[in-house]
C-alpha cells in the first residue's frame, strides 16, 4: 500500500510541481562546461526532490492506515516508531539543506549555492542530532536504531566503537552517502534510477529481517539465526515507499528531463540510504549495494587529490559520467550503462546478504 500510494502521488504530483516551479521561474542554473548534456537544459525547473519526499511521507501514513485493517498484526506497530522518525527525519532535514542550496542558486541565478562547508556543516549537525537519537533512545526491549558496533551484514562483535564513536560513524555514513548521491546527480534520471535500485534492495532486506526477527518470539524460539534490528517492517515500508516515489518521479526526470531533483532530492535520498544502512546493520555492505555512488565518489576524490598534488588530471572531468561524455558517449548511453553498474552492485550486495543467511542456517 505504501509503495502504491508513493508511486501515484509522485507520478501525478510531479507535473504539478513542474508547472509551479516553472511559474516561479525556479529554473536550474547550468554551468557552461562544454558538455553536450548541458545544451537545452537551462531553465528546467529544479527542486523536484520535494515531490518524492512528500510522496514518501504521505505513503508512510497510508501504509500505517492499511496496517490497522489487518486482522492479525503480530509485531507490526500501528504508531510511528523511533526508526521511522530517524529515517524520515534524515530524509526531510537533509533534503531541507539541499532545498536551501537550490533556493540560493535560483535566487542568484547562478550555480553557486551553499558553500561546500555550509552543506557539510548542515549535514554534520543533522547527523549528530539524529545519530544521538538513534543510539540513545531504546525501545522497551533495549533495542536501538543504531548500534555501537561497526556492521557488515550484521554487527561485527569485535568492532565496538562505543557511543561517541558510533555517532561519529553515523555522521560519516550519512554525509558520505548523501554527497555520493549528489555527485551522481548530473545526467537525466541517473541518480533517480540508481537510488530506486538501492532503495528497492533495502526494502527486500528490511522485509527479510522482519520475517527472521529476534524480537519475534515465535520465530526466535524455533531458530538460532535471527536479526537484531529495530522495527524492520518500518524499514521495509519506508524503503519501498521511497523507491516507488522515485519511479513515479523518474517518469518525468528521464531524458529529456522536464524537472531535476536538485540538491533537495539528492541530499535527502543519500541521507535516507545511509540511514537504512545503519538501521539494518549493513553499514559496510552499503558500499557494495550503493557501489555506483561509491565509485563516483572515489573517482572524484582521486581527481581532486591528483590535480592538487601533481597538477595532472586522471579523468577528463569529474564526476565520472562527465568523463564518458567527453569521451563521446551519449547521455542516454551513459545513464543506462551506469544503471546497469548500479544493478550489478545491488545484486552482488543482496547475494552477500543472502549467502550469509544460508551459511548460518545450513
Amino acid at each position: 500500500m505504501a509503495a502504491a500510494v508513493a508511486f501515484v502521488v509522485s507520478l501525478f504530483g510531479t507535473p504539478v510541481a513542474i508547472r509551479v516551479f516553472t511559474a516561479l521561474k525556479a529554473g536550474q542554473p547550468i554551468r557552461s562546461l562544454g558538455l553536450a548534456s548541458n545544451e537545452g537544459k537551462r531553465g528546467t525547473p529544479a527542486m523536484g526532490g520535494v515531490v518524492f519526499i512528500v510522496a514518501t511521507l504521505v505513503a508512510y501514513v497510508a501504509g500505517h492506515l492499511a496496517l490497522t485493517t489487518l486482522p492479525e498484526r503480530q509485531i507490526a506497530q500501528e504508531q510511528p516508531t523511533m526508526t521511522a522518525l530517524v529515517l524520515l527525519g534524515l530524509f526531510v532535514l537533509c533534503g531541507a539543506v539541499g532545498f536551501i542550496d537550490d533556493f540560493i542558486k535560483v535566487r542568484r541565478r547562478n550555480s553557486d549555492g551553499l558553500s561546500a562547508k555550509g552543506k557539510l556543516l548542515g549535514q554534520t549537525i543533522i547527523g549528530i542530532g539524529i545519530g544521538i537519537t538513534a543510539l540513545y533512545l531504546a525501545s522497551s526491549n533495549g533495542q536501538t536504531v543504531a548500534s555501537e558496533h561497526i556492521s557488515f551484514i550484521r554487527d561485527i562483535s569485535w568492532l565496538n566503537v562505543g557511543k561517541i564513536g558510533s555517532v561519529m560513524v553515523f555522521v560519516f555514513v550519512i554525509t558520505a552517502m548523501s554527497n555520493g548521491v549528489n555527485l551522481t546527480d548530473g545526467l537525466d534520471g541517473l541518480a533517480t534510477g540508481a537510488s530506486t535500485l538501492v532503495l528497492g534492495a533495502y526494502a527486500l532486506i528490511g522485509y527479510w529481517q522482519y520475517r527472521h526477527w529476534c524480537a519475534d518470539d515465535t520465530y526466535a524460539r524455533a531458530n538460532d539465526y535471527c536479526y537484531q534490528v529495530r522495527d524492520p517492517l518500518e524499514i521495509a515500508m519506508i524503503a519501498a515507499a521511497a523507491a516507488a516515489a522515485c519511479v513515479g518521479f523518474l517518469w518525468w526526470n528521464t531524458s529529456p528531463a522536464r524537472i531535476f531533483m536538485g540538491d533537495v532530492g539528492a541530499l535527502g535520498l543519500g541521507a535516507l540510504i545511509g540511514g537504512l544502512a545503519v538501521a539494518t546493520r549493513t553499514t559496510l555492505l552499503s558500499i557494495v549495494i550503493g557501489g555506483l555512488f561509491f565509485i563516483i565518489t572515489v573517482t572524484w576524490v582521486i581527481q581532486i587529490v591528483s590535480f592538487r598534488t601533481t597538477g595532472k588530471r586522471v579523468f577528463r572531468m569529474v564526476p565520472l559520467h562527465h568523463h564518458f561524455e567527453l569521451a563521446g558517449w551519449s547521455e542516454v548511453n551513459i545513464v543506462i550503462r551506469f544503471w546497469m553498474v548500479a544493478g550489478v552492485c545491488v545484486v552482488a550486495g543482496l547475494g552477500l546478504f543472502y549467502s550469509d543467511f544460508l551459511a548460518a542456517v545450513g
